[in-house]
């Protein structure tokens, strides 16, 4: 059951709202960094072998390969979080809800770097697929499941308050049997 506020809107309302207008504006963020085309000297071959990438990185060096590798977790990493919280829900399992997002994330990856073929100076590399949807998973695992905890305990003890608002003389509400059709 939802409670409304004041104005009539009730506070998931609010929540999902919310997380569609972040969800939007994180997206659009997402495309302008990975659509726009680079003026680039040169540009290297597409990455199709996974973890390929990631090797080529560390042997740049330790420093080059965390900012690469942290870059590719960050990027779609808000999903993890913007996702459900667009959805609204507090009732469904945890496993369902970060399957959706890990599926969801590794599609839209998998999405940007078809649309990168494209453009001029982007490069596919299917190491950036699977840091973005790792991304997703660690973000969602980190964050959802605390805080859906914390919102089911927090509707619980509202539920409760207001039962124990209740004007407890009046009892419960009388039931009437149902009338069955005469022969």
């Amino acid at each position: 059951m939802q409670r409304l506020g004041s104005d009539g809107h009730s506070a998931v309302t609010r929540a999902r709202a919310a997380g569609c207008v972040l969800l939007v504006v994180h997206l659009a963020l997402v495309a302008w960094i990975t659509l726009r085309p680079l003026d680039v000297p040169w540009v290297s071959a597409a990455n199709l072998r996974p973890f390929a990438g990631i090797r080529a990185d560390l042997a740049l060096g330790a420093g080059t390969a965390a900012r690469r590798i942290a870059a590719g977790l960050a990027l779609l990493a808000p999903l993890g979080v913007l996702l459900p919280l667009a959805g609204g829900r507090l009732g469904v399992s945890t496993f369902g809800s970060l399957l959706r997002s890990a599926a969801a994330g590794t599609l839209l990856s998998l999405g940007i770097e078809l649309l990168q073929t494209g453009v001029p100076g982007q490069v596919v590399d299917i190491d950036s697929i699977l840091l973005n949807t790792l991304g997703v998973v660690l973000a969602h695992l980190a964050v959802v499941p605390a805080v859906r905890a914390r919102l089911r305990r927090r509707t619980e003890t509202r539920d409760l308050a207001a039962v124990l608002r209740e004007d407890p003389a009046q009892g419960p509400t009388p039931t009437i049997p149902r009338v069955g059709i005469a022969p």
